[in-house]
């Protein structure tokens, strides 16, 4: 960042906020950017119809993508270019229509091109998936200072 006037997380904030107005699918799926920060962000979605399984709780293809978004914010905040070189889940409890999904993407650790990141998908305070993220920066940014 070779703007010295430019506070880190506002700049997070700006990130993430530029990368969902991008997304077609973030905004599909009424993904909400709650907040970001240097090396973490929270992201939202409530379960529609449309987001539900065989079994009538939330497909994991859709859990996975709310956790996948959080992990994207947070591993782009510092305005480098950032993509997922590696990302597992693990499912916890279903997560059922009406219910609103928060993801927390917390950075663990950084080191040269890659970072590791937890992201804890919850409904309340039950725990839906545990997410964690390797990233990659690939060079360059994601908004112009």
């Amino acid at each position: 960042m070779s703007d010295r006037s430019v506070i880190p997380d506002d700049l997070a904030r700006r990130i993430g906020a530029t990368m969902l107005s991008r997304e077609g699918a973030g905004l599909a799926w009424g993904v909400e950017l709650e907040t970001a920060r240097v090396g973490y962000a929270r992201a939202a979605m409530t379960v529609r119809a449309d987001m539900l399984n065989g079994h009538g709780t939330a497909h994991g293809g859709m859990i996975f993508a709310l956790a996948d978004s959080a992990f994207a914010y947070a591993c782009n905040s510092r305005n480098q270019a950032a993509v997922a070189q590696h990302a597992s889940i693990s499912f916890l409890t279903p997560a059922r229509e009406g219910e609103r999904m928060v993801a927390e993407a917390v950075e663990r650790g950084v080191a040269g091109r890659s970072g590791v990141y937890e992201v804890t998908v919850r409904v309340g305070e039950r725990v839906v998936a545990v997410f964690q993220g390797l990233s990659r920066t690939v060079g360059g940014t994601v908004v112009e200072l």
